[in-house]
């Protein structure tokens, strides 16, 4: 009878610890991507590098401003330039063709070689930078600044200098107007002048 008390004693006493260790398996535990170390950096977001001009579409012989943000800080900035050829031919340029039958506007080739095509440009400490260039060329030019990790491109539309407006015959009528009235008007003096000179002669003759 002993043995039984005993026996059961122990059964309720093993009972009564494993309760809080099954409870304590059955919550849930939190994951490690839930918790938050004060310590530790906030996870890497790479910078987006971008690059801008201050007006997209200019004419020949006029100059952009590039802009330049996101790059790393103080460092050299190489920009290339690539050009396209405008769609519709220059005004007394032919046309060029491709082998596809295709035709594209060329421009002179004076004008090619001025303006580099290849430059550089130096970034502050926040990764800045602004950089102006004048394009000898026309075209459709691509801008594509890189600091050997990040890089961004932007566009740029060159087109021929503003022509002056031909004169037509209504612009030219009223100077031709104009003189042929001056010269009317000269001719009437020209000739009242004569007739004053003959009467002055003649009617001094007859006194």
């Amino acid at each position: 009878m002993r043995l039984t008390r005993i026996i059961m004693a122990l059964t309720v006493g093993l009972a009564v610890v494993a309760v809080p260790t099954a409870a304590g398996a059955a919550a849930p535990q939190p994951t490690p991507s839930a918790t938050t170390d004060p310590t530790q950096p906030p996870p890497y977001t790479p910078q987006l590098a971008s690059l801008t001009v201050n007006r997209p579409t200019i004419y020949l012989g006029e100059s952009v401003v590039l802009t330049g943000t996101g790059f790393r800080g103080n460092r050299t900035v190489t920009i290339t330039v690539t050009v396209t050829p405008l769609a519709a031919p220059a005004p007394g340029q032919a046309p060029a063709r491709r082998s596809d039958g295709s035709t594209v506007a060329m421009a002179p080739v004076a004008y090619q070689a001025s303006a580099p095509l290849t430059f550089t440009a130096r970034t502050n400490a926040q990764g800045r930078f602004t950089k102006s260039y004048r394009p000898s060329v026309t075209g459709l030019l691509t801008f594509t600044a890189s600091d050997g990790e990040r890089s961004a491109t932007a566009e740029l539309r060159v087109l021929h200098k503003k022509q002056p407006l031909p004169v037509t015959g209504d612009s030219m009528g009223t100077p031709m107007k104009l003189g042929g009235g001056l010269v009317g008007a000269g001719a009437i003096m020209l000739l009242l002048t004569l007739a004053w000179r003959r009467r002055q002669r003649f009617g001094g003759a007859a006194h």
